[in-house]
């Protein structure tokens, strides 16, 4: 009953540092998954949209696609940017710092979080990632906005609102291909 910790019950730094690993590896995952859950939504919802357009023949619906790719495609490569933060801080400064503790090399800590990134197909798998990335978030909604623009239901007020979407789309564009090179 005193203040006396024993050695089982003290908290190390290596104990700590394994705890963040756990925590972030399950923030990881979880981003992971949310993150390919909003691309499989994404063409659903945009599915969804064309075929009400096809059958109430209403051009105008064609710029909830822009809309809903913008949104939910942001949305998509904030998530994307974080999953790959967390893989570089657990290679960068966790490993590092639990292999100074342990005296272990440093391409032993986590080794898998380096391991994985020399497969010899990942820039092919990066690269056609990117392009379905795009393919969902900017050229499926183009499509709908020039597909729109040949409507015989456009507008001064649409065709503003249709011009003012390829600003955000080519901005998100830019910044798939940004974030592909690193």
């Amino acid at each position: 009953m005193g203040d006396t910790v024993t050695e089982s019950e003290s908290v190390t730094e290596s104990g700590l540092l394994l705890a963040e690993y756990d925590r972030i590896k399950e923030e990881q995952k979880v981003r992971i998954g949310f993150r390919d859950n909003l691309l499989y939504f994404t063409l659903a919802a945009s599915t969804a949209v064309l075929a009400i357009t096809v059958q109430n023949k209403h051009a105008q619906l064609l710029l909830a696609v822009p809309v809903i790719c913008i949104v939910l495609g942001w949305t998509y490569l904030v998530n994307d940017e974080k999953i790959s933060a967390i893989g570089r801080y657990i290679r960068d400064q966790l490993g590092p710092r639990l292999a100074e503790i342990s005296g272990t090399p440093s391409d032993a800590v986590f080794g898998w979080e380096v391991y994985h990134r020399g497969d010899i197909n990942r820039r092919t798998r990066k690269r056609l990632q990117t392009a379905v990335d795009l393919f969902t978030f900017l050229a499926l909604p183009m499509t709908c906005v020039i597909a729109f623009w040949c409507s015989r239901t456009v507008h001064p007020v649409s065709l503003a609102v249709s011009i003012a979407l390829t600003l955000p789309l080519a901005a998100l564009g830019w910044q798939f291909l940004r974030y592909a090179e690193r």
